[in-house]
C-alpha cells in the first residue's frame, strides 16, 4: 500500500477527464515527470520516488517503459531509462532530469531520464527514479492505476508572456499556491492550472 501525490492538469480534465471528489476511488494511467518539470518545475517536496523493475508494455504498435510499484501503482516513463555513474549530477536542480537514489533499493540502477548516457537497462531490470506523477489522457494507453483519492488540493499559478505582446506565456512556479477543495472542478480559468491530489494505492488487484 502507498500514499502518492499526482498532478492532474487543467487540460487535461477538461479535455477528457471526470471530475472526483475527496473519498471516491479512481483509475487512471500515470506518467512520471521525471525530475519535476511540469509547470516549470519547483515541486521540492512533492516529488515521490519510485522502485520497481522496468517493464515494457506494447499497445497499438507502440513499446512504453513502465514502473510497477509493489503496491500496485503503475507509471509510465517519457524515455528510456539510461544509466549514469553513481554521483553524477547530484546537487542539480528540479530540471536536471531523474533523480535515481543510490541505495534508495536493493539491488536498484541509479540512472537518469532525457539527458543521460549509456544504453539503459533491460526489462526486468530493478531501478529507482524520483519524480511527479501526473495523469495523461493523450498518447498510447499503457495499464492503469486504482485507488482512493485522500486529498485534493487546487493549483494556482500565474504566468507571464515571454516577450510584450507575445501570444506564449511561461509558468512563474514562485507564484503557485495550493488551496484545499473537496472536489475537482471539470472547468479551471485564469490563474488555475490543475489539482495535486493524494492517491491512496492499498495493493496490486488481483
Amino acid at each position: 500500500m502507498g500514499l502518492w501525490r499526482v498532478f492532474y492538469a487543467d487540460w487535461q480534465m477538461e479535455c477528457c477527464g471526470t471530475p472526483f471528489s475527496v473519498g471516491d476511488e479512481v483509475t487512471w494511467p500515470l506518467l512520471l515527470d521525471e525530475g519535476g518539470e511540469s509547470l516549470g518545475g519547483g515541486w521540492s517536496g512533492l516529488l515521490g520516488s519510485i522502485t520497481a523493475p522496468v517493464e515494457t508494455v506494447r499497445e497499438d504498435g507502440a513499446e512504453i517503459r513502465v514502473l510497477r510499484a509493489d503496491d500496485g501503482l503503475v507509471a509510465a516513463l517519457h524515455a528510456d531509462p539510461e544509466d549514469r555513474p553513481e554521483g553524477e549530477g547530484e546537487g542539480e536542480g528540479d530540471g536536471a532530469g531523474a533523480r535515481a537514489r543510490a541505495g534508495a533499493g536493493a539491488g536498484a540502477d541509479t540512472w537518469t531520464g532525457p539527458g543521460g548516457r549509456g544504453a539503459g537497462p533491460g526489462t526486468g531490470r530493478r531501478v529507482t527514479v524520483s519524480g511527479l506523477l501526473t495523469v495523461e489522457r493523450h498518447g498510447a494507453r499503457w495499464p492503469e492505476t486504482t485507488g482512493t483519492v485522500r486529498t485534493i488540493h487546487l493549483v494556482h499559478q500565474d504566468f507571464a508572456e515571454i516577450a510584450p505582446g507575445s501570444l506564449t506565456r511561461e509558468p512563474l512556479p514562485a507564484s503557485r499556491s495550493l488551496e484545499a477543495v473537496d472536489r475537482s472542478p471539470k472547468w479551471f480559468g485564469e490563474g488555475r492550472a490543475g489539482v495535486l491530489t493524494e492517491l491512496y494505492v492499498p495493493g496490486p488487484r488481483t
